[in-house]
Order: structure tokens, then sequence, then C-alpha cells
């Protein structure tokens, strides 16, 4: 049984080769380098395991960076920059001096003499057709149903040409 040990021995050493290459070498060092990368990230989920405070994933390196500091000043300058990006997108010249100041009213538009005159006209005369087509039904119930239609058709037509002619003899 000895000499079968002393002749596995023999074929398959378990130590390194005594010659050693750069080629190895650099391979031993990518190897080596891994395994500490896959180490350093364990011992990193196991940290956060422990600590219950963060929720967020613990960097490679261990140290948190430090939350940066913004004095009020740097606020002020960070809120008025953002203002005038936001004017500018906005399209106008300048952001508002203060938000309080109200934006000057729009200018109203003013009806003349004449176009109210006309509007007045048109109207009247449009009440009128209206109450003469009510009062047309009554007295000539007798007639067909097809005969009040066309009789209806042929005054509405006329008024809605005399009202565009007084349309537009006032708009000229």
């Amino acid at each position: 049984m000895v000499s079968t040990q002393k002749r596995i021995r023999a074929y398959c050493p378990t130590h390194m080769p005594q010659k050693l290459t750069a080629e190895i070498i650099h391979a031993a060092i990518e190897g080596f380098e891994s395994q500490k990368r896959r180490i350093d990230l364990q011992i990193g989920e196991l940290r956060q395991l422990l600590s219950t405070d963060t929720t967020e994933a613990a960097p490679a390196s261990g140290v948190p960076a430090p939350k940066r500091k913004i004095s009020a000043a740097g606020r002020r300058r960070m809120a008025a920059a953002q203002q005038a990006r936001w004017a500018k997108a906005r399209g106008e010249a300048e952001p508002a001096s203060s938000p309080a100041t109200p934006k000057p009213a729009k200018q109203k538009r003013k009806l003349s003499a004449a176009g109210k005159k006309a509007i007045s006209e048109a109207t009247k005369r449009r009440w009128a057709l209206k109450r003469a087509e009510a009062q047309k039904p009554q007295a000539t119930a007798g007639k067909k149903a097809a005969t009040k239609k066309t009789a209806a058709k042929k005054p509405q037509r006329k008024a809605q040409k005399a009202v565009q002619a007084a349309v537009t003899s006032v708009a000229q």
C-alpha cells in the first residue's frame, strides 16, 4: 500500500511548480484580486444586514460620502437662477420682481354707437318675426301641415336677407 501512494504523488503533485513564470504570477494576482473583491462585497452585505438604520446598499469602500451643506444665501442664488431659467423657457424677458404684483388688465373692447344701433335693430327685427310666426299658426290652424311649412319658410328667408342687408350696410 505504501508503494501505491508514492506512485500517486509522483504523478499528481499537490504543490506549486518550482519554476514561476511572469504569466503564472500575473494570473495568480488576478485570481486573488477577484477573490478579494468578492469577499469585500460579501462583507459589505453582512454589514448592511447588521445596520438597521440604513436602507441603501453600502458602497464598496464602506465609507459613506458626507452630506453637502448649502448656506441660505446659496439656496437663494439657486432659487433665483431657477426662476430665471423658467422665465426664459416661458419666453419672458425677466422674471417678475415679486409674485404679489398683479398683471395689467387686458383692455376691454368698445362697441361703437353705430354697431350698437345695428345690433339693436337686428334683434328687434328677429323678435318681430318670431312674434308674427307665433301668431300665424293659430289663425291658420285649419290648413294642412305641408302648407304651414312652406308658408313659414318664405317669410323667414326674407327676414334673414333683410337682416344680412342691414348688417352689411352698417359694417360699410
